[in-house]
């Protein structure tokens, strides 16, 4: 061990994370790299520490601070900060502490959400360097300057794109207890060819393939140390078919050995360019292992024209269904509200068209701005309102009023509870049965989601007991359907979900529960007080 590694760290390379599963793979990427195009001797005392966003920001200061030690004369400290749009408020504050506590601290900032528009943002006022774009190699050149010299002028330093075989794979950073506890993201390749102006890839020129054999070692590397959860961030990871068949076949020959329990290995697919080659390796994968994150985002042609999106909507069906028909594969399909042009009414129609082929998750997000895409031309024309706070939703547009955008912020929640969560899945058609004055599924949701917002008043912090009865009150009182069907299903699917509360509308059923007769659950909710009557108190007090 050399004297350096017995030093307090000099360096280190900090982030927010949304969830302490997430492992950041940026930061991995810097510490990598760091001896390759800095020195090794910053390698040995650059150190990566990570938060979530539940942590007081008070304590990460105190343990940042406490980790690099007392200042010494002479002797620069370093701070490299990576910044997301999910992050940037948490992290302007923890910028602003660490300043006030430490003024000779060199706090760097990188990451896609100080890249651009970097003039009107705090956080960038707060530091002292902003690295946009690619940082494996401008960060380390960077700490070398500030530690040996010529000490840097500049504040906003572009990032160097260097050619891929110069960049230093990151996957040896990875613990053990990274491996055990967290998802661990991997990369391919870097940049997207297409042009969908929501997405900051729109930015890239083209996309960068890492050499794939030294790409696979580290993907041996990690398996035989005992990762199995695999999530690869390419954008387009079937974009070059020869790649992408290698990598599927190298997780296949995984699972012929009896270690491969518990791989999952996940994937964001083109969902219109799945040619026989890729069909005939993802069939052959059992239940359980793969997962495709699918961008559909709209099947309206004439948004996807208005937003540079090229999707053969007809071939995006047609693969979909051999997926869902052919193959195990779990598919996480995406649609975006929000978009230039498009309606309530337009969407519900793609949202129809998806759901009809059965995909196993439909993500309904909100269309954001993000610092920097091209998305900012139609801003005028379509009158297009954002939040001027992260995430930068739109709020309102010249064919959705606020009011509507509002409406489907609630459903997306809803959906994501009752439909995403596999917890209903005996109740969700019936939920999603057209019944008058409702004309398909999606209006049919959007009523559900209506009656529940004026129930709660919320859309987090709902027991499953609140939505198994706010569901049997809604069913059977505003639809009218039978009060016997609408209990079994809502039984088989609280049984099948594992709960063990006391759902009031399952009081008097005579079925095992948790071991227990339904008798004894009736017994222990005797008299309850009636569903219609509990909901409609909730309504009254929020009126």
């Amino acid at each position: 061990m050399s004297d350096t590694k017995l030093l307090p760290p000099a360096i280190i390379l900090c982030t927010l994370n949304a969830k302490y599963i997430h492992a950041s793979l940026g930061l991995r990427y810097l510490l990598a790299n760091m001896s390759r195009h800095g020195s090794a001797t910053l390698a040995d005392r650059t150190e990566i520490i990570e938060f979530t966003l539940a942590r007081n920001t008070q304590d990460m200061v105190d343990e940042l601070i406490g980790k690099l030690g007392p200042e010494l004369p002479g002797q620069a400290q370093v701070i490299g900060l990576g910044v997301y749009i999910w992050n940037v408020s948490q992290t302007t504050e923890l910028v602003r502490q660490l300043k006030a506590q430490r003024p000779a601290l060199k706090i760097v900032l990188g990451g896609p959400e100080v890249s651009h528009e970097a003039e009107t943002q705090n956080i960038v006022n707060l530091a002292d360097h902003v690295i946009s774009g690619w940082g494996d190699l401008s960060f380390p050149k960077l700490c070398v300057a500030l530690f040996n010299g010529p000490k840097p002028l500049m504040k906003m330093i572009q990032g160097e794109q260097p050619p891929m075989d110069q960049i230093a794979l990151p996957y040896q950073a990875f613990t053990d207890e990274d491996l055990a506890h967290r998802v661990l993201y991997v990369e391919a390749s870097r940049g997207c060819p297409f042009k969908c102006e929501f997405c900051l890839s729109s930015l890239d020129k083209t996309a960068w393939a890492f050499d794939l054999a030294p790409f696979l070692e580290e993907m041996r590397t990690l398996y035989n140390r005992g990762a199995r959860n695999f999530k690869f961030v390419d954008r387009t990871f079937n974009l070059k078919i020869e790649t992408s068949a290698q990598i599927l076949q190298f997780f296949l020959d995984r699972l012929s050995s009896k270690s491969s329990e518990g791989l999952l290995v996940h994937f964001e697919v083109i969902p219109d360019h799945l040619p026989d080659r890729l069909k005939v390796l993802i069939a052959q994968f059992p239940p359980g292992v793969l997962q495709f994150e699918v961008g559909i985002q709209t099947f309206n042609e004439e948004v996807q024209q208005r937003i540079s999106r090229r999707q053969d909507n007809q071939k995006t069906e047609e693969n979909l269904r051999w997926l869902l028909t052919s193959s195990n594969a779990h598919l996480h399909t995406d649609l975006i509200f929000g978009l230039p042009g498009e309606s309530i009414e337009s969407f519900a129609l793609g949202f129809d068209r998806l759901l009809a082929l059965g995909p196993q998750e439909i993500q309904l997000g909100i269309l954001k701005r993000l610092r920097g895409t091209p998305l900012s031309r139609h801003t005028e024309n379509f009158g297009m309102v954002y939040d001027v706070h992260p995430p930068y939703g739109v709020q309102q547009t010249k064919d959705v009023d606020a009011a509507t955008l509002q409406r489907f912020t609630h459903l997306a929640k809803y959906w994501d509870l009752i439909a995403n969560s596999g917890r209903f899945k005996k109740t969700l058609p019936l939920i999603l049965k057209p019944h008058p004055p409702q004309s398909s599924p999606f209006w049919s949701f959007m009523a559900l989601s209506d009656s529940l917002w004026t129930s709660f008043q919320k859309t987090y912090g709902l027991s499953p007991e609140a939505l198994v009865d706010a569901l049997f009150e809604y069913l059977t009182h505003e639809c009218d359907f039978s009060f016997a069907h609408v209990r079994e299903l809502l039984l088989q699917d609280y049984l099948q979900s594992g709960a063990r509360g006391r759902p009031r509308c399952l009081a008097t059923e005579r079925l095992p529960l948790g071991g227990q007769s339904k008798e004894s659950l009736a017994a222990s909710n005797a008299a309850p007080v009636p569903i219609r009557k509990t909901l409609r108190e909730r309504q009254d007090r929020h009126a």
